[in-house]
């Protein structure tokens, strides 16, 4: 378990509290049920946005997003190289580069599941507001102009070929434009809509699966906001509750997951922690939890 309360790649304060608030919310004893044994390697330092300079407004507080993934990367590449499987709490979801660099440090490129009401697909000459959290994806599929580049990580770090995106329902041209160009796959919740839950996360595990790793990125904003108030860039017409629980079922029976990310918390705009509290079963049931 790694900590990650990174909250430069956002305009919203508050989401550098939500790895304290799943930790508060029991994931350590509800993963410890599930027969896991948990190593807690707290929060890694990053950058506070007041004490902080901007920088270039196309991509704001970059330098520093990518020294938190950077820390971020190298947590999660220990974890793997002593058998672990690396589960890390954000913050924005800029921290997903930190944990796509650290796989593909030691295994090399592989697929990835991004649950998310967005695509992340900006780049810094696209992106209309110059937040990193949403140029992640691109920035992992080496498609963010050069500039998310690290040695601490192979660029790409995701095989293009093995990226799908569940959940979308907010995209921007510029990511418009990305998907179509590269032929990226995306199951928007119109799709969900159409084929159901099951058959879509059928279509997705085989669209990712394949070498070196298969990591889920789950952005709390995938859920309807009124399951998951405590997020920064709520989106109606989410995943309903226990089409979020039945998705990470079906993850988990596939076997195939190396790895998790969970962001996006935000406590500030939570209702008594719901959010975190939903998020502790949802880890869980990518994990192996089951009703019976």
């Amino acid at each position: 378990m790694i900590g990650a309360g990174l909250d430069l790649g956002q305009g919203r304060r508050g989401v550098d509290m939500g790895p304290s608030a799943i930790r508060y919310a029991g994931l350590a004893d509800r993963l410890e049920a599930l027969g896991r044994e948990v190593v807690d390697h707290g929060n890694v330092p990053v950058d506070i946005a007041e004490a902080t300079d901007e920088g270039d407004e196309q991509a704001r507080f970059l330098p520093q997003i990518l020294r938190t993934c950077e820390r971020i990367s190298a947590l999660v590449a220990d974890a793997l190289e002593a058998g672990s499987f690396p589960l890390v709490l954000g913050g924005d979801h800029s921290v997903g580069l930190g944990s796509l660099g650290g796989l593909a440090s030691v295994h090399g490129p592989g697929g990835v599941i991004w649950l998310d009401a967005h695509g992340d697909l900006n780049r810094p000459h696209t992106s209309p507001t110059g937040n990193v959290h949403g140029m992640v994806l691109a920035a992992a599929m080496g498609l963010a102009d050069g500039a998310f580049a690290s040695n601490a990580w192979p660029t790409p770090a995701v095989e293009r070929t093995r990226v799908a995106l569940v959940g979308t329902r907010e995209l921007d041209k510029g990511e418009r434009d990305l998907i179509r160009e590269h032929g990226i796959r995306v199951w928007t919740m119109s799709t969900i809509d159409q084929l159901g839950m099951e058959r879509t996360m059928r279509e997705v595990l085989e669209h990712v699966s394949g070498d070196n790793f298969v990591h889920l990125s789950l952005d709390m904003d995938a859920l309807d906001p009124t399951v998951a108030p405590g997020v920064g860039t709520p989106v109606r017409g989410g995943l309903r509750y226990r089409e979020a629980h039945l998705a990470l079922e079906l993850i988990a029976e596939a076997n195939l997951l190396t790895s998790l990310d969970v962001v996006e918390v935000n406590p500030v705009l939570d209702v008594a922690n719901e959010t975190g509290k939903l998020a502790v079963e949802l880890i869980a049931s990518a994990l192996g939890a089951r009703i019976l």
